[in-house]
């Protein structure tokens, strides 16, 4: 675990570009209303969907997936307001890393808090099981204002991106901390040493670390990871969801603990997180991530979805 350092090589003019880029993106954020930034999200999301490209070619297939009992007519919809949130999740994710706490005042509620005091209460470290909605980052960021948790993630090729990713994570919690996703040894030293950990499941992260379990009937690579976190980390496993709701406001909900329900066999232990994301997915399908290719690794013999 660490914190995240400047280094003056970002400095560099190879990355003047970038900072270009991170500079408009950060004025923005700051210079636009909330609404204003979820409805040119929304404008940028039919875009994005008028373009066609691999993304919503992505999105047309797992939804077609998923939800073979929808009409053509429902399927294109479901992926054009997908469309709509992942562009929206752009503009969150700038709110997540940019915005001044007081700007979060009165734009969300937390809901099974409790869950995560009985862990700390009673020293244990959390495996906080995220899901990937478009609202992931700025849950993430509201979740840092009411406690701290540190995050598993992978880091990014533009060094100039990884840096302002990683600051924005933690900056709201002087207690919170980064893991690069090779840093196994790290997770499980601070879950044991206490600490609440994010991290999520639901992507394809290929054959050698995943068993094949059903994710909407469909046998999706799952990760072995969280059970095998959970057992090394003497570590709660407790999930929790973000959603955005009509009125803009975000809701995080923490859910009970599930470590119960692990640690019987790889298999099922996939079966068991698989099922959780999906009901969870099914209650809010428009703002999850359909953009990722979550069954780009198939069984053997078995043809490419995309």
């Amino acid at each position: 675990m660490k914190r995240v350092v400047f280094s003056s090589k970002l400095l560099h003019p190879r990355y003047w570009l970038s900072w270009f880029a991170m500079s408009l993106w950060w004025l923005v954020t700051q210079l636009l209303p909330h609404p204003a930034q979820l409805w040119l999200g929304r404008r940028l999301g039919n875009v994005l969907y008028k373009l066609g490209g691999s993304r919503r070619h992505i999105a047309e297939v797992n939804i077609a997936k998923c939800y073979p009992e929808l009409s053509e007519q429902a399927q294109a919809d479901l992926v054009r307001a997908t469309m709509q949130e992942t562009a929206i999740g752009i503009f969150e994710s700038g709110m997540a890393w940019f915005w001044p706490n007081w700007r979060f005042k009165g734009k969300y509620r937390v809901i099974g808090k409790e869950h995560i005091d009985a862990a700390r209460e009673s020293g244990d470290g959390v495996l906080f099981l995220g899901v990937h909605f478009t609202t992931i980052e700025i849950g993430a960021s509201i979740v840092n204002l009411e406690f701290p948790i540190s995050g598993f993630y992978r880091p990014h090729t533009n060094a100039v991106y990884e840096y302002v990713q990683a600051a924005g994570r933690i900056r709201r919690n002087k207690a919170s901390q980064v893991i690069p996703n090779g840093d196994v040894r790290g997770i499980i030293k601070a879950l044991r040493g206490g600490h609440c950990i994010n991290y999520a499941p639901d992507q394809d992260y290929g054959r050698r670390r995943s068993v094949f379990a059903p994710f909407f009937t469909i046998p999706a690579a799952t990760v072995k990871a969280p059970a095998q976190l959970s057992s090394a980390g003497k570590a709660r496993v407790i999930p929790w969801i973000t959603r955005r709701e009509q009125d803009g406001q975000y809701v995080v909900e923490i859910l009970p603990p599930i470590t119960a329900q692990l640690g019987k066999d790889e298999y099922e232990d996939a079966v068991t997180i698989n099922t959780l994301i999906e009901r969870e997915v099914r209650k809010n399908p428009t703002q999850y991530l359909w953009v990722h290719r979550r069954f780009k690794t198939r069984p053997e013999g078995e043809a490419s979805f995309y």
